[in-house]
């Protein structure tokens, strides 16, 4: 029988809800590009410029000795493009997670905000390739704050209330990807979509607006949750190596102090996180150009698309993944995945809308379980003062993963076609699988 005392103590601390608006705001600002990507990378080629010149020759060449259709060569760039924001964010995460666990959540956050706003600010007058591609690099120089949130839920709950934190979070970027590519569409549908002049310019100040917004309100809302006392004492320079070595974050090193039993856990927990998501970023990340090229979809249809998925990933993630006991973490992760390998042979050799939404509704359920899963189960490792770093090596390792998944996930696809790319993809998800099946956490 659930008592009074049981239900207060399973009560998220108010601190979780003001994340959650937090990441809603940041990540509707965040997706809104998604469907104007093509465009964007039509326009730029259209207006010209070194840099593009030379990335659209490259592929091109790439094409021809290889003899692959014309219509693939937007996989292969588009897929490059995909990875220098994740890469970026990969340098970054884990240095702004030690900083905060010196400093504050709250500073680091702020200045994240500060990064977010100029990278859309540069945006806003991007009229050259160059410009477009600093203001993504600013982006994912600046991305820390989703792992700085992840640290924010780490420091206010307990083992009874981590996995509804951590599936928050979720439902967060559920959210943010239902609205930011609708917004987005909507803006190119209202006539925006002209290639002359800065077309982007409303959706691109309306991105630099939210992420304002989003500073004023964390700067009022926000209460520090890594109290003075509770803080690192300092950083050593002889970390920063640390901060960017794979090596050393597959070791987990920067988590100082954590006996070696919890040390190896992690590590397991690490080589999970990581291998799904190489696999699973490049084939979500290849799925609108799957639909694009095998049935012709728009603009609209791939919204549809990605609000069908958005609303089922909430659904799933505020359904069930907030409602998941302590200690049950890892059999839902397993779950997730045992679900997310047949979806992906699906998508990959759909022939229907029907067999398509079909394999898309379980990616929905599967990617709504793992995520928040696995980080709940890497949170609950490590002190008050450890959790920055155990949590911003994890987001680091992600950013690692999506920052390489999507250029061989593109370079598959680009060579063999789709059906190929996601069933070699669903096999690889067996390792993760087994390795998270087969780990005494």
């Amino acid at each position: 029988m659930t008592t009074k005392k049981d239900t207060v103590k399973s009560r998220l601390n108010p601190a979780a809800w003001v994340m959650f608006t937090s990441l809603v705001i940041d990540l509707i600002g965040f997706t809104i590009i998604l469907p104007l990507m093509p465009k964007l990378l039509d326009h730029y080629s259209l207006t010209g410029g070194a840099s593009i010149s030379f990335l659209e020759s490259t592929v091109k060449t790439l094409k021809e000795k290889l003899n692959i259709p014309e219509k693939f060569n937007s996989v292969m760039t588009g897929g490059v493009l995909g990875s220098l924001f994740s890469f970026l964010q990969f340098l970054a995460s884990p240095l702004a997670g030690c900083l905060s666990d010196c400093y504050g959540r709250k500073p680091a956050l702020l200045v994240s905000m500060v990064g977010i706003a100029a990278s859309y600010a540069l945006w806003v007058v991007s009229d050259n390739f160059i410009l477009f591609v600093l203001a993504r690099a600013v982006g994912g120089i600046s991305k820390a704050n989703v792992s700085l949130a992840t640290a924010v839920m780490a420091d206010i709950t307990d083992s009874a209330t981590r996995a509804k934190a951590m599936a928050l979070v979720g439902v967060a970027f559920a959210i943010g990807f239902i609205i930011g590519p609708v917004t987005g569409a909507a803006f190119s549908a209202w006539g925006i979509d002209s290639n002359e002049g800065n077309w982007w310019f409303w959706p691109a100040m309306f991105s630099l607006t939210l992420t304002v917004i989003n500073f004023g309100f964390l700067s009022v809302f926000f209460k520090e949750s890594l109290p003075k006392e509770k803080r690192a004492k300092s950083l050593q320079l002889s970390q920063t190596w640390n901060l960017v070595n794979p090596v050393s974050l597959f070791k987990f090193q920067l988590a100082d102090g954590i006996s070696k039993k919890d040390l190896e856990k992690l590590k397991v927990l690490g080589r999970v996180y990581f291998l799904f998501l190489f696999l699973f970023s490049g084939l979500e990340y290849t799925l609108t150009f799957l639909t694009h090229l095998r049935f012709n979809y728009n603009a609209a249809q791939q919204g549809k698309m990605l609000l069908f998925i958005g609303l089922l990933m909430a659904f799933f993630q505020g359904g069930l993944v907030r409602r998941v006991k302590p200690g049950k973490e890892k059999m839902l992760a397993l779950i997730g995945l045992g679900v997310i390998i047949p979806s992906f042979v699906v998508v990959g050799l759909s022939n229907s809308a029907t067999a398509l939404y079909f394999g898309l509704a379980l990616y929905s359920l599967g990617s709504a379980i793992v995520i928040p899963c696995l980080t709940a189960m890497t949170a609950a490792y490590g002190r008050a003062d450890q959790k920055g770093a155990v949590i911003g090596t994890l987001r680091s390792l992600g950013a690692l993963a999506r920052a390489f998944g999507p250029l061989l996930s593109s370079f598959v696809f680009f060579v063999f076609g789709a059906g190929p790319c996601y069933c070699i993809g669903a096999v690889g998800l067996i390792l993760p699988f087994v390795l998270l099946r087969q780990s005494p956490l």
